[in-house]
């Protein structure tokens, strides 16, 4: 079964249904998917999750949480460069870059200037036109991708969370250490080397988006998370250097918006590839729910 079902024309407007989504407002062309991709094999890891962790109202460290990938699943070696996104806004269906990234359409460097909202809108885009199901990472998925080349500084070793004080010191200094940063200028790929999977600056200059919204989750006395956790999906995480919490509409970190600390340098993206199976699963269920036998 083919990916991309055409439904309906509606005022000259194609309307497709494309693994597991509707997209409106063009025909894409069936073309083969020369993505390089890398794939990440199955298994068990640790992190640290994004989102705030609060003691007493006061934040704490997050829980180290253990956690296992069944399947294996394919992420791009590289973000998507300055031609490719170029190329989508061409045809329609990603919007313009602001001015001070609208002349960048070099094959070799990653689009930067991206929101959470235009990385989604390439998703679909490129979905539709390969055939294949292409969506943003979860943060789990990006870190253990990323193995190594993520380094991991929200951790503190203070223990009394009822004294604010001793955090604030603790992130005041790291957000120091932070603002040492390199050159914010887009660099060619592989600049920051690969990692031990394979895939391309993961801890370059360059912050992906991520699917994963921003939680607050209260913790009890024991360490041990409360019922009360809290989502809000208007604030996506931002995986690099160092995690971030960026609203989904903001395209120059630097602007301040909901990025806390020192802001990422750039905000770009690479894109998971789903395999075939989810695929059909997906179309079938929206079949069903469009009532398509």
């Amino acid at each position: 079964m083919r990916s991309l079902i055409k439904l309906s024309a509606i005022g000259g407007m194609v309307v497709a249904a494309t693994a597991g989504y509707i997209a409106l407002g063009y025909d894409a062309s069936p073309g083969r998917d020369k993505t390089a991709l890398i794939t990440i094999e199955a298994g068990e890891f640790s992190y640290y999750p994004a989102g705030d962790y609060l003691l007493g109202g006061n934040p704490v460290n997050p829980p180290l949480r253990k956690m296992r990938f069944d399947s294996d699943f394919q992420i791009m070696k590289r973000q998507v460069s300055q031609a490719e996104y170029a190329e989508c806004v061409n045809e329609g269906a990603c919007k313009q870059l602001d001015k001070p990234h609208r002349a960048m359409v070099a094959p070799d460097l990653p689009a930067v200037g991206i929101s959470w909202r235009d990385a989604r809108a390439y998703a679909v885009w490129i979905s539709a036109r390969t055939r294949h199901h292409y969506r943003l990472p979860t943060y789990a998925e990006w870190v253990y991708a990323a193995g190594s080349a993520y380094k991991e500084d929200v951790v503190s070793n203070l223990t009394d969370g009822s004294d604010p004080a001793q955090r604030w010191l603790f992130e005041y200094k790291l957000e120091t250490q932070r603002k040492a940063t390199t050159d914010a200028a887009p660099k060619p790929f592989n600049s920051f080397g690969t990692n031990s999977t394979g895939l391309s600056d993961m801890a370059g200059n360059v912050w992906d988006w991520t699917d994963s919204c921003h939680t607050r989750q209260p913790m009890d006395q024991d360490g041990v998370t409360t019922s009360k956790r809290s989502e809000n999906c208007g604030i996506r995480v931002v995986a690099g250097k160092h995690r971030s919490y960026i609203s989904d509409f903001i395209r120059d970190p630097k602007g301040g918006a909901c990025s806390v600390g020192v802001p990422p340098s750039n905000l770009g993206f690479r894109l998971v590839r789903d395999p075939p199976r989810r695929r059909s699963n997906l179309i079938s269920s929206l079949r069903s729910w469009l009532g398509i036998a």
